[in-house]
């Protein structure tokens, strides 16, 4: 959006234009979410709600059966995080099972399961061990596996796909020290030899979880500019990397506040000789890669906060039943009553975004750029609550470690690791924040589309005419019927219990968010991008109103199964709507005012602020 800003530095207009250059530019399918935020949702893409089928499930059945048994027999989450180590027996007998290879087609030795089946994995390990789930996760949603489904050459597969189904570990490298969010900074460099059959790569990795122990590793680096348009753009390319090349050195083994058994670290490359056929898609294609690369790693997340909000029911509603307090069980009171309605029925709004999203991804004809982001985002915002209230309902024996409870006798329930473990899913694989911005993009691309070529003042008198016709002809149609009410048609309109209404509710709101959203951007224009509040409480109203309809889809499914999930539905879509109508209700001043305050501490006007605290020294020790 910025793009068009002229008041912009030009440092910042170069890092948009990467990114601007790096996303997926057209929409080849259609996307829910897309509609959704322009007032027009698609209700057909999500009703009825696609259910596993049996065949599917019960290949999927027989590897879990095998994850279960191993996980139980095998591995001991608490003494991980003691020990920092997954034991090379577990290593071992994942590779044994072939979770290495959950994706990779059964023709080069993999399982060749669905996604849909991979994130029952990852939900499952998820709700049990938060370090093994990363293990496998980042080996296999975002490390070397899936960018070769996506983008490898027959040659690539068949060279590494078998080593996968072997157990070969594998990893992603990115991120740099001084290059997170914006990949412009990134300075790790693959120089081409002479004759041009290779790349020597040099420079530094950060967080490059599995680097240590991994066999592959997917390498981003910058390769020679090229002159696009006459300017000259920086180029970052994707390259297969085998570990036991010379020159690759596992330099520090970084610590974390939680997941002590991921081996993630600082790896360092000096001149480490890569030949051109390890390029995965295109010389200077390599955050395009990335970019849809996690379109389908992020949905792991979404299963793996899934279970660990299953888990946290299972403890919550025992402990609940347990503890008395005043004569009473605790559940039984008001204050943790609430918090057993939120975790529940949050829980199951998890569980329907998470086998959604990744029917989606199993489908293959819709765009899930945006659904994934949503889902990232959403579930690991209320993951991470539902252990907060988790950790609340078993109060100090939330907060003692499970070794200590063990110790003395009690429920050795490790929700204090689970807490700690958690915190880094609202991080990984894009912040929250950032999740904010690539949705708000995407959000408001078909706007910006019409209006890029006039804003970038390109082509003649005639042409912008056109353009400012076209414009004019497109939103005269679209604007006025956002504000005409309409009904839901079909099977909507008798939905079981509550849902029906429900759905009237999102029918409306999506007609509301698309003018909020329209409104902003005639008042902002250009300036939009740095309008961050208002962006955020953009996709957040998305969100919920997403969250509702693909709640009310699930439990509408379940409703002969399970009766009762309709109430958890109900519960959730009113608690959701509460939320909606607080953010359409947040008053401009309100982000006028945080805005200023927060320059001022820019400005250290709020120093008085920090006095009588032994404050962190200026400088590293």
């Amino acid at each position: 959006m910025s793009l068009f800003d002229k008041n912009i530095s030009e440092e910042k207009k170069k890092s948009l234009e990467l990114a601007e250059d790096s996303r997926e530019s057209e929409w080849k399918y259609p996307s829910f979410a897309l509609k959704l935020f322009y007032g027009v949702p698609d209700w057909s893409l999500i009703f009825p709600f696609p259910r596993q089928s049996v065949e599917d499930k019960k290949e999927g059945d027989l590897f879990i059966a095998k994850l279960e048994k191993l996980l139980k027999e095998k591995l001991d989450p608490d003494e991980v995080d003691r020990t920092g180590i997954i034991s090379d027996e577990v290593l071992k007998g994942l590779a044994e099972i072939g979770a290495f290879a959950i994706k990779i087609p059964k023709k080069y030795g993999g399982l060749g399961l669905s996604q849909i089946n991979y994130i029952r994995a990852i939900h499952l390990v998820g709700s049990y061990c938060g370090s093994t789930a990363v293990l496998l996760s980042a080996h296999q949603s975002i490390g070397v596996p899936q960018p070769l489904k996506l983008f490898g050459t027959e040659e690539q597969k068949n060279k590494y796909f078998p080593q996968f189904a072997q157990g070969a570990i594998s990893a992603f490298a990115l991120t740099e020290a001084e290059a997170g969010s914006d990949p412009r900074n990134m300075t790790t460099t693959a120089t081409p030899t002479e004759d041009g059959k290779y790349f020597l790569i040099n420079g530094e990795k950060l967080w490059c979880t599995n680097g240590l122990i991994a066999d592959v590793i997917v390498v981003m680096a910058v390769t020679p500019p090229k002159i696009v348009d006459g300017k000259e753009r920086k180029q970052i390319t994707a390259f297969i990397v085998e570990t036991n090349s010379p020159g690759l050195e596992n330099v520090h083994r970084c610590q974390f506040m939680g997941l002590h058994g991921i081996q993630n670290g600082l790896m360092r490359f000096r001149n480490v000789k890569v030949p051109r056929e390890n390029i995965i898609l295109g010389e200077g294609e390599g955050l395009k890669l990335a970019l849809m690369t996690l379109n389908t790693g992020r949905l792991t997340l979404p299963g793996a906060s899934t279970g660990i909000g299953k888990w946290c029911l299972n403890i919550a509603r025992r402990w609940s039943k347990e503890r008395k307090q005043w004569g009473a069980p605790i559940g039984e009171h008001e204050s943790v009553a609430i918090k057993l309605g939120y975790i529940a029925s949050h829980t199951f709004a998890m569980e329907a975004i998470s086998w959604l999203t990744a029917a989606m991804a199993d489908d293959q004809k819709k765009d899930i750029r945006l659904e994934a982001a949503i889902a990232k985002h959403f579930c690991t915002l209320h993951s991470w609550k539902i252990v907060d209230e988790t950790l609340q309902i078993r109060a100090g024996q939330g907060y003692e470690s499970a070794s200590s409870l063990k110790a003395r006798g009690m429920h050795p329930w490790a929700v204090e690791r689970v807490m700690r473990d958690v915190r880094i899913n609202m991080i990984i694989e894009g912040t929250s924040e950032i999740m904010h911005l690539f949705i708000a993009r995407e959000a408001l691309d078909p706007h910006l589309s019409r209006v890029k070529n006039l804003l970038m003042g390109k082509g003649g008198s005639a042409q912008k005419l056109k353009t400012i016709l076209a414009i004019l002809k497109y939103y005269a149609f679209w604007y006025p019927k956002l504000w005409i009410p309409s009904g839901l048609s079909g099977n909507l309109q008798n939905l079981p219990g509550s849902l029906t209404d429900h759905m009237r509710y999102v029918n409306q709101a999506t007609r509301r968010l698309a003018r909020y959203m329209f409104h902003q951007m005639m008042r902002y224009q250009q300036r939009l991008e740095s309008k961050q509040m208002i962006l955020n409480r953009i996709v957040d109203i998305g969100s919920e109103l997403f969250a509702i309809s693909t709640t009310c889809s699930y439990a509408a499914s379940l409703h002969k199964e399970h009766p009762n999930a309709v109430e958890l539905g109900d519960l959730f879509c009113q608690e959701s709507r509460r939320r909606i109508e607080e953010l359409f209700k947040v008053a401009p001043q309100t982000d006028k005012l945080n805005r200023a305050v927060a320059k001022k501490i820019l400005k250290d006007e709020f120093v008085w602020l920090e006095n009588d605290i032994i404050a962190p020294p200026e400088k590293d020790v």
